[in-house]
């Protein structure tokens, strides 16, 4: 079930009207647990409840093709909370490390079986081939359960903040996968911090505190990323990579550049939509992106980019490998190394870890930038603003490089694009349609107006009467723009 289908809209009218007429707390995160599972098993079985109806006996046989997933989230749920419970309990700092091993073990372990595994079997076997020794292995046919990147990695928050003494062991059960099977946040984030989301869950919210406006616009502004602008250009996007050889240099910089326009839309817009969804039920999530094209350096970059991801592995595993204590080596090679897991957490395919490196790599010649200009910056003067405008579109060149290998899917794909879109060369003689080039301007200057603040200033300011006339009229309009046919969102295959 999508943000952009017709029945989550359905979906969410009950959920909505239900949980805001029930008056006791519990019994509101009961609801809400249960519609966090109908939610998720959208995913595999279209509409459970007419599933379940009309399910025969005979057919229990054939159940859909990952009819499971509800139960490994929920065995991960129920495995972090006893663990949780046995941390707070354990006095021995031994043991403690323990049962914080058995939970790190058994989760990413969980994610390295549905995700990693026929990757690790592949990179086993083709390096058995490289150095000269036979090889034979077989690959097993294994779904990969929807949303698991995240909600495995919002378990491990919670598990390692009680270890740390941060935040003490969740004695409700109903709070705790209430909070990590939220679903708002459940399939593609953000991923949600247990100490910062779990507080939430003790009171029921309070109506007056919802801002109602804002969660709206957020919506509707989510809205138009994933399904006017993502999905309208995915079908060029996807026209090039296919063959990317066939077009010429020009087409290799729209088609990178669309690309880099879709993915942030995209996922933006879905976790823009996620915080809307969330917000109008009475809870906060993390903000995920904050106009992570208009950053000045890489570093800058992953202050905006995907920020619960970025803020997850600095606070995790970065600092968990020692973080910046100790010498500069020392630091780049933890950079190097979370930037590289970073990559692999995003797909089990070495174009992915490559994608990661090539950040972790950005990082460290940055940090030695920054180290060997110093308080040269200040002696710029007149020239300070020249310099800012240089390392946007210098950092923004470098993150649609990176895209490159995201998108590509394979090396030698890669090489064919960058060939065009770094070297300017290809023999291809196809071109996109030039009129694209327009519309990257027009949304180039939206975005910047929207970085400026622009419509932001404009919409909190208009009366109540008037800001209900203009979102209503512009729904009408917005769908007019709209694909019939919605195109999955790209992080849901995270």
């Amino acid at each position: 079930m999508l943000f952009v289908e017709a029945r989550f809209f359905f979906f969410f009218a009950i959920v909505f009207s239900v949980a805001w007429m029930l008056r006791s707390n519990r019994a509101r995160k009961a609801f809400l647990l249960v519609c966090n599972y109908v939610f998720y098993s959208c995913f595999f079985v279209g509409d459970p409840l007419a599933f379940l109806l009309h399910l025969s006996a005979k057919q229990w046989a054939l159940l859909p093709a990952g009819w499971w997933f509800p139960f490994v989230l929920l065995g991960s749920t129920g495995l972090d909370y006893l663990i949780g419970l046995r941390l707070e309990e354990a006095g021995n700092q031994l043991r403690r490390r323990g049962y914080l091993l058995a939970s790190l073990t058994v989760n990413i372990g969980t994610l390295c079986i549905f995700k990693y595994l026929n990757f690790l079997v592949i990179s086993g076997g083709q390096f058995l081939a490289w150095i000269g020794l036979p090889a034979s292995y077989h690959t097993l046919r294994i779904l990969l359960p929807y949303g698991v990147s995240f909600y495995t990695f919002q378990s491990i928050s919670y598990t390692v903040e009680v270890y740390r003494r941060h935040l003490r062991a969740e004695r409700s059960f109903l709070d705790l996968a209430f909070f990590i099977g939220f679903f708002p946040a459940l399939v593609a984030g953000p991923i949600v911090r247990a100490t910062y989301f779990l507080p939430q869950t003790k009171q029921r919210p309070r109506w007056r505190e919802v801002d109602v406006r804002g969660a709206l616009v957020l919506f509707l502004v989510g809205f138009v990323k994933k399904a006017c602008v993502a999905d309208s250009i995915a079908p060029f996007v996807d026209q090039y990579f296919a063959a990317p050889a066939s077009f010429t240099a020009g087409s290799a910089w729209l088609g990178v550049l669309l690309y880099a326009v879709q993915i942030y839309c995209d996922f933006s817009g879905y976790t823009d939509m996620a915080i809307a969804v969330a917000g109008l039920l009475g809870y906060r999530l993390t903000i995920n992106f904050n106009f992570p094209y208009f950053a000045n350096s890489i570093t800058d970059f992953w202050r905006r980019w995907h920020i619960s991801l970025s803020s997850w592995l600095r606070d995790y595993l970065y600092i968990s490998l020692g973080g910046n204590r100790g010498s500069k080596l020392f630091t780049y090679r933890n950079l190097l190394l979370t930037m590289l897991l970073g990559g692999l957490w995003h797909g089990a395919s070495w174009v992915f870890v490559l994608w990661g490196g090539l950040h972790g790599l950005g990082l460290i010649v940055h940090r030695e930038w920054t180290r060997v200009l110093g308080g040269s910056r200040v002696a710029l003067g007149i020239f300070r603003n020249a310099y800012q405008v240089v390392a946007v579109c210098l950092t923004f060149y470098f993150v649609c490089v990176c895209w490159v290998f995201f998108r590509a899917g394979t090396l030698d794909k890669a090489c064919v694009v960058l060939r065009g879109f770094v070297l300017g060369q290809s023999a291809g003689t196809q071109a996109l349609d030039g009129h694209l080039w327009w519309l990257l301007g027009a949304l180039t200057l939206v975005h910047w107006l929207n970085f400026r603040g622009v419509f932001a200033r404009w919409w909190r300011r208009i009366p109540e009467v008037a800001f209900a006339s203009v979102y209503g009229a512009a729904w009408p309009i917005v769908l007019l723009f709209t694909p019939a046919q919605y195109v999955p969102f790209i992080y849901f295959q995270f």
